[in-house]
């Protein structure tokens, strides 16, 4: 939640740190602002709004000064007004913070404050720490003190950057189960939540770990340890994402580039070498029991994971939401597969943090080198998808999904449940995906706009799939929900008949996901409820393949994929039913890219 950006430097910033939070809003954009040390004096402008909104109000791109600080939010405490967007000042207006997470204590050094005289302008838990700073310093008279005096008090999760006259050359900077990196450049250095904030400026990352505080120069950096004041030696990080693959190359929507993007994302996928694949597949094959935990989409790759591991490897594992995995009994000799795509998923680092404490192993797929999750488990594969900006996840999914269905196709091989040609033939199905995602992108996104435009009135969807179609089925409902605002329900084909078929009438659309004939039982069981649904003067939608004459003769409206495999075919389809909810957000007038109410990484519980 929220996007945090500062920069230190020789020469004037207002353009570049607008810039950096410009790259940071779909990580919060409900309000946004700028602080600026300016000939001494803090500026600071700020107000509701998306960035540009914001900026032809406030001119955040014309303030003048060689170090600040912005921050871009997603409302926790308080609500949307100019108030209580950030930054904030102290009350005697010598410090301004930014911050990510939440002060859990903030209520009662709010109090405690405000006996003393101290007025609030906003309801943040945010500005209790920067009159905390205040506070200390007029004890301490040392900057530094000061800063680790104020972060004695507060309890919690934080990444906080400050920005004060008393020290015009440095910015102070903490984390603490909320991410935030380093960016080095010549002459000038920077602070981010994520890469984004400053990857138009520099490649060289230093990510910092919970519990570090840094003291920021134009060129200079030391990083210590907050309990001890130790010195940290940390490793520089060099990142290898493309600068543009972050921009929208001509496409109306980073959601639309980004599901454009996916032939691309399946062949980074395929150059995840073996012995990672393998190594995370010898996991598996060791552990006593093991789990599949994520939450949201990752939630849903993992019900999707369930399947390729029971058809291709012969095992169960069964998959977990992150924010219920404390119901679980993990021990030494299992293991813990976390699914997440920014790394710093909270509900999912505390799970992991339960299953390090119980014992067990841990692995995970995430998207985000260097991010906290990536670095707390025993192994981890990156996806390299590349950064992801639209809220709404669309490559990132599917790379973790195809992943998922490498690892099991190697333990099934480890087990000896494929045999030799077997495991050679999908290997090679494999191989032919990323050409036929481009296949179906290039053919099929026509046909899904005009079904999209045609229906986007419908208030009201059930999406359904047998088998492994039904997570895909739950995955494809969660994007239409989250980019149309429309009501969607993801469930098994089988359940309409205990219950949910007597909503069905016109008014309530069915979009099912059609196997291919040759997974005959599959196929069978999901035409048995497009016609309970057809014959109950429902209406049908579905996503099936060519040369399925049943099941088009019970549709209203179909998209006829190509033949393909039957190990990629619900990736397929899921790509069809994101671009399926892309089309209808964009007939519907959404903002697609940053949906009301929600930000790309939950860092906050």
């Amino acid at each position: 939640m929220c996007g945090i950006s500062g920069i230190v430097h020789s020469e004037n910033i207002g353009r570049n740190l607008f810039n950096s939070i410009r790259n940071l809003e779909y990580r919060g954009y409900d309000s946004c602002g700028m602080a600026m040390l300016s000939e001494g004096e803090l500026d600071l402008r700020k107000n509701i709004g998306g960035i540009d909104e914001v900026n032809a109000l406030e001119q955040l791109d014309k303030m003048q000064g060689s170090i600040g600080i912005a921050h871009t939010r997603w409302a926790t405490h308080g609500s949307v007004t100019q108030e209580n967007a950030h930054p904030h000042l102290s009350y005697k207006r010598e410090f301004v913070i930014v911050h990510n997470g939440i002060i859990s204590n903030y209520q009662e050094l709010r109090e405690r404050l405000m006996s003393q005289g101290v007025v609030f302008e906003s309801l943040t838990d945010t500005e209790v720490f920067v009159n905390l700073l205040e506070e200390s310093y007029a004890e301490h008279s040392d900057l530094e003190k000061s800063f680790l005096a104020a972060l004695q008090q507060i309890e919690g999760s934080y990444s906080i950057v400050m920005l004060s006259a008393h020290d015009p050359e440095h910015l102070y900077c903490v984390k603490k189960e909320s991410p935030l990196l380093l960016g080095l450049g010549e002459g000038c250095n920077y602070v981010g939540s994520d890469l984004n904030a400053f990857l138009e400026y520099t490649r060289q990352a230093i990510v910092l770990d919970d519990g570090e505080y840094v003291v920021l120069g134009r060129d200079d950096y030391q990083i210590r340890k907050v309990e001890t004041g130790e010195i940290v030696k940390k490793s520089i990080l060099h990142i290898d994402w493309d600068v543009e693959t972050s921009k929208k190359g001509g496409y109306s929507h980073y959601m639309l580039k980004e599901i454009f993007d996916e032939p691309q994302t399946v062949r980074q996928a395929l150059k995840i070498p073996t012995e990672q694949i393998s190594g995370l597949a010898e996991m598996f094959r060791e552990a006593s029991r093991a789990y599949l935990m994520g939450v949201g989409t990752t939630f849903y790759v993992a019900n999707i994971s369930q399947y390729f591991f029971s058809t291709l490897a012969d095992r169960y594992y069964p998959a977990l939401s992150s924010d219920e995995f404390s119901v679980v009994t993990v021990e030494s000799g299992d293991l813990v597969l976390a699914l997440s795509q920014s790394g710093e998923t909270y509900d999912t680092k505390t799970a992991l943090q339960y299953a390090k404490t119980s014992g067990a192993k841990t692995a995970a797929v995430v998207n985000v080198m260097g991010s906290a999750i990536s670095m707390m488990v025993d192994q981890v594969i990156m996806q390299g998808s590349g950064p992801e900006i639209c809220v709404v996840s669309t490559k990132a999914a599917l790379a973790q999904t195809f992943i998922m269905l490498r690892v099991a196709l190697e333990l099934g091989r480890m087990r000896d449940y494929l045999t030799q040609d077997v495991y050679q033939k999908h290997q090679q199905d494999l191989e032919l995906f990323p050409e036929m995602v481009q296949q179906i992108l290039n053919e099929q996104s026509g046909f899904v706009r005009n079904i999209a435009r045609s229906t986007s009135h419908v208030e009201h969807w059930l999406f359904l799939g047998c088998g492994v179609y039904y997570p895909v089925a739950m995955e494809s409902a969660l994007k239409m929900k989250e980019v149309t605002y429309q009501h969607a329900e993801g469930m098994p084909a089988g359940f309409l008949k205990h219950g949910t078929l007597s909503m069905v009438e016109p008014a309530l659309h069915s979009l099912f996901f059609v196997p291919l004939k040759e997974q005959k039982v599959l196929h069978d069981r999901t035409l048995i409820a497009m016609e309970q649904v057809k014959t109950r003067g429902g209406t049908v939608i579905g996503i099936m393949f060519q040369g399925d004459e049943r099941a088009l003769a019970v549709c209203d409206q179909a998209v006829q994929l190509p033949q393909m495999s039957a190990l990629c075919a619900p990736l397929a389809q899921m790509i069809m039913a994101q671009m399926f909810a892309y089309y209808a957000a964009l007939d519907l007038g959404r903002n697609i890219d940053k949906p009301r109410n929600l930000a790309k990484s939950v860092t906050v519980g």
